[in-house]
C-alpha cells in the first residue's frame, strides 16, 4: 500500500508566486530599457570618440606636416646661410692671403732702402751730408714700416674674424644636423598609420624630456644663430673691403715714396755731376795756372840770375875803377852811373826775390788747393758711384727678379753697361 511522501521544504503562497512572476517580468523590462539606454549611449560615445580620434589624428598629422614645413624652411635657410658663410670664409681667406703676400712683398723695398742707406754710409769727408736723398730714404723706411704695421693689423683682424666665422659655422652645422635629424624623425612619424607594423604602446610617452625647450626658445635659438652669422658675414665683407683699401693705400703710399726717393736721387746725381764738372774745370784751370806760374818762376829765376850777372858786372867795374892811379880816381859820371846801376840792380834783385817768394807761395797754395780739388773730385766720384749703385739696386723695385741684372758689380764696382765718359772717369777715380 502506497504512502504519501512530503518534501520537507517551505511552501509558498499563490500570491507569492504571482508576485514573483510579476517582479521578474517588470525587472526584465527595466533591464532591457537600461540596456537599450546603455547601448544608445555606447553608440553615441563610439561615434563621438571615433570622430574625436579621427580629427585628433588628422589635426596632429596636419601639425606634423606644418612643423615639417617650418623645420624644412629653417633647414633650407641654414643651407643658404652655410653656403654664404663658406663663400665668405673663402673670400676672407683669400683677402688675408693677399694681405700676407703684400706684407711679404714689403720686405724687398725695406731691404733696398736699408741697403741704400748702408751704401751711402761709405761716402767720405764733406760728402757725408744729410741731403734730401737721405731724408727721403729714411722717410721711405718709415713709410714701409707704417704700411707693414697696417697690413699686419689687418691680417690679425682677418685671422680673428676667420676663427669667429669658423665657430659660427660649427654652430650652424650642429643646428643643421639637428634639424635634419628632426625632419627624419617627424617625417617618419608622419608616415605612420594604424596598419604600420612598428607601432606599439610605450612607457609614459607623455613625459616631458629633461632638456626640452619651448617653441619660442627653439625659434630664438635658430634665429639668433642665423642673425649672428649674417652680422658676422656683413662684418667680414667690411673687413675685406678694409683690407683691399689698406693694400691699395699702402701700395700707393709706397709707390709715391719710391718715386719721390728716386727723384731725389736723380736730382742729387745731377747736382753732383754739375759740381764734379765744375771741379774738373777748376782742376784743369788750376793745372794750367800752375804750368804758367811755374814758367813765370823759371823766367823770374832766369831774370834774377841775369840781374845777378849784371850786378856782378857793375860790382866788378866799380871795384876795378878803384884801382885808378892818383887823380884819375875821381868820382866822374861813370862812377855815379855805376853806383846808380848797382843800387838799381840791388833794388830790382830784392824786388824780384820778393816776387819770386810770392810766386813760390802762390804755387804752393795752388798745389795745395789742387790737392783739395782732386780729393773732392775723388769724393764726388765715390759719392756718385755709390748713388749710381743705389739707383741700380732700386731697379729691383720695378724690374722682375728673374729679369734683374745688376748694372754695377757689387764687389768690383765695375759697370755692365756703356757709361758716359764722365761716369767712366768717376769709376777710374774710384
Amino acid at each position: 500500500m502506497a504512502t504519501l511522501s512530503v518534501k520537507p521544504s517551505q511552501r509558498y503562497q499563490l500570491s507569492d508566486w504571482r508576485t514573483n512572476s510579476y517582479l521578474l517580468s517588470t525587472n526584465a523590462e527595466r533591464q532591457r530599457d537600461a540596456s537599450h539606454q546603455i547601448r544608445q549611449e555606447a553608440r553615441i560615445l563610439r561615434n563621438e570618440t571615433n570622430n574625436q580620434t579621427v580629427w585628433d589624428e588628422h589635426d596632429n598629422r596636419t601639425r606634423l606636416a606644418e612643423r615639417i614645413d617650418t623645420v624644412n624652411r629653417w633647414k633650407e635657410m641654414l643651407d643658404k646661410c652655410l653656403t654664404d658663410l663658406d663663400a665668405e670664409i673663402d673670400s676672407l681667406t683669400q683677402a688675408k692671403e693677399s694681405a700676407e703676400q703684400n706684407l711679404q712683398a714689403k720686405n724687398l723695398p725695406l731691404d733696398v732702402a736699408i741697403e741704400c742707406l748702408t751704401l751711402r754710409e761709405s761716402r767720405r769727408d764733406i760728402d757725408v751730408v744729410k741731403d734730401p736723398v737721405e731724408e727721403e730714404l729714411l722717410k721711405e723706411v718709415e713709410v714701409i714700416e707704417a704700411t707693414r704695421k697696417v697690413l699686419q693689423e689687418k691680417i690679425s683682424q682677418a685671422f680673428q674674424h676667420l676663427c669667429l666665422l669658423q665657430e659660427i659655422r660649427q654652430q650652424l652645422n650642429s643646428d643643421h644636423r639637428d634639424k635634419m635629424e628632426t625632419l627624419e624623425i617627424d617625417r617618419g612619424c608622419l608616415s605612420l598609420n594604424l596598419t604600420s607594423p612598428n607601432i606599439s604602446l610605450k612607457v609614459n610617452p607623455t613625459r616631458i624630456p629633461k632638456d626640452s625647450t619651448t617653441l619660442r626658445e627653439w625659434d630664438d635659438f635658430t634665429r639668433f644663430n642665423k642673425n649672428r652669422a649674417d652680422a658676422e658675414m656683413k662684418a667680414g665683407i667690411e673687413l675685406r673691403e678694409a683690407i683691399a683699401l689698406a693694400i691699395a693705400q699702402t701700395n700707393n703710399e709706397l709707390e709715391a715714396q719710391r718715386v719721390a726717393t728716386e727723384f731725389a736721387f736723380r736730382k742729387r746725381l745731377r747736382e753732383m755731376e754739375s759740381f764734379y764738372s765744375e771741379l774738373k774745370w777748376q782742376e784743369k784751370n788750376t793745372l794750367e795756372e800752375i804750368g804758367e806760374l811755374q814758367g813765370d818762376i823759371r823766367r823770374l829765376e832766369e831774370d834774377l840770375r841775369r840781374k845777378m850777372m849784371n850786378l856782378k858786372l857793375a860790382h866788378t867795374r866799380l871795384e876795378s875803377r878803384t884801382y885808378r892811379p892818383n887823380v884819375e880816381l875821381c868820382r866822374d859820371q861813370t862812377q855815379y852811373g855805376l853806383i846808380d846801376e848797382v843800387h838799381q840792380l840791388e833794388a830790382t834783385i830784392s824786388t824780384m826775390k820778393q816776387k819770386l817768394a810770392q810766386t813760390q807761395d802762390a804755387l804752393d797754395a795752388l798745389f795745395k788747393h789742387l790737392a783739395r780739388i782732386q780729393a773732392d773730385i775723388a769724393c764726388k766720384a765715390n759719392t756718385m758711384l755709390l748713388d749710381t749703385k743705389c739707383m741700380d739696386t732700386r731697379r729691383k723695385l720695378t724690374v722682375p727678379a728673374e729679369k734683374f741684372v745688376p748694372e754695377v758689380d757689387t764687389f768690383t764696382r765695375t759697370t755692365n753697361r756703356t757709361l758716359s765718359p764722365l761716369k767712366v772717369c768717376h769709376l777710374e777715380l774710384a
